[in-house]
């Protein structure tokens, strides 16, 4: 009798322990479902407040009808405006063009130089693209994008240098490789205020803009440039894709919505959602040019064949087109293995 009545007590242990734990993982579930819950009622809301629409209508004119982020290929072109007062005009200061593939879950990555030489349509002569913003804001912008690769630029992002700061800083940093130890100045253009150190580091909003903005002290000048700036976005999308993150999305958030406009809708960035397998394996893709000086002033010349075939990538990751040269027929040749 005493065995048995030791063996219903192990079992009522066991069982209280149980219950125990399972009360536990309700309670934690219910607690993660409604901070899932409250991050989207603020994406939502946030979305709604930084909607922009473009003078040309809610489609690329080299689109037949609208596309969806849920069921088609997209482009997205990400602009870092250099402004301190909210109002996002001015030149832009980095430019990066995005391509996702729904098939595939694949996403490309192409950062602009901004003192690239290139035709701006509706200009007398070629000149910066960064200037383009300043003659004819988003829609003339996103217009030379589509002009200089021939695919249609779907959507767009704006943020300042406040935003990239504050993002940054709410996430907790960012982890990058820093090629070399260089100093740079702050946002509010403090000459050789920050000082990076070559080696693996985790940059604050601050020094991850100087980070982003160096340009004369590297041998690589715009490329090197590009390549520092894609080590940021990712750095972003890896800390912002974590749910560790999400007790800081609040700070976030409202960033976002004071310094930042988009045409994506919340609907657009829910449907991104399954990329997010991709995000850490976007493949960075890079335009070759070379220095020049066209009537004294500083340009980034573009090279034609670099061009040609950043644009037949685009266009057949984008769908537009069958692959032709031998690098996009290795390309798709290996991604279907």
């Amino acid at each position: 009798m005493t065995q048995i009545k030791s063996r219903h007590r192990k079992r009522r242990k066991k069982k209280n322990i149980f219950r125990i734990i399972m009360v536990i993982s309700l309670v934690s579930l219910l607690g993660l479902g409604a901070a899932v819950s409250y991050f989207i009622y603020q994406l939502s809301n946030v979305t709604a407040n930084t909607q922009l629409e473009l003078d040309r209508g809610e489609k690329s004119e080299r689109r037949e009808v609208a596309v969806d982020p849920s069921k088609d290929n997209i482009s997205v072109l990400i602009l870092g405006v250099d402004d301190r007062d909210g109002d996002l005009r001015g030149r832009t200061d980095a430019m990066l063009l995005a391509t996702f593939n729904k098939e595939l879950g694949t996403i490309k990555l192409l950062n602009i130089p901004r003192d690239s030489y290139v035709e701006i349509p509706g200009r007398l002569n070629h000149d910066k693209i960064n200037h383009a913003h300043s003659f004819g804001g988003l829609d003339l912008t996103i217009e030379t994008v589509e002009h200089l690769f021939d695919i249609p630029v779907d959507y767009f992002v704006k943020l300042n240098f406040v935003a990239f700061v504050e993002i940054i800083d709410a996430l907790g940093g960012v982890e990058v490789d820093v090629p070399f130890t260089f100093s740079e100045m702050d946002s509010q253009n403090n000459k050789e205020s920050i000082t990076l150190f070559e080696g693996r580091h985790t940059l604050n909003g601050e020094e991850a803009l100087a980070f982003t903005r160096m340009r004369k002290k590297d041998p690589r000048g715009d490329l090197g440039r590009g390549d520092r700036q894609q080590q940021v976005i990712k750095g972003i999308i890896d800390k912002g894709a974590s749910l560790s993150s999400i007790g800081n999305y609040g700070d976030v958030m409202q960033s976002v919505e004071d310094h930042m406009t988009t045409n994506l809708s919340f609907g657009n960035i829910i449907a991104l959602h399954s990329y997010a397998s991709g995000l850490n394996d976007i493949e960075s893709l890079s335009l070759a040019g070379n220095d020049a000086r066209i009537n004294g002033v500083y340009y980034y010349q573009l090279h034609d064949e670099s061009v040609n075939e950043l644009s037949e990538i685009f266009q057949v990751h984008l769908g537009l087109k069958e692959a032709e040269t031998q690098y996009e027929t290795e390309y798709n040749q290996y991604d279907s293995e």
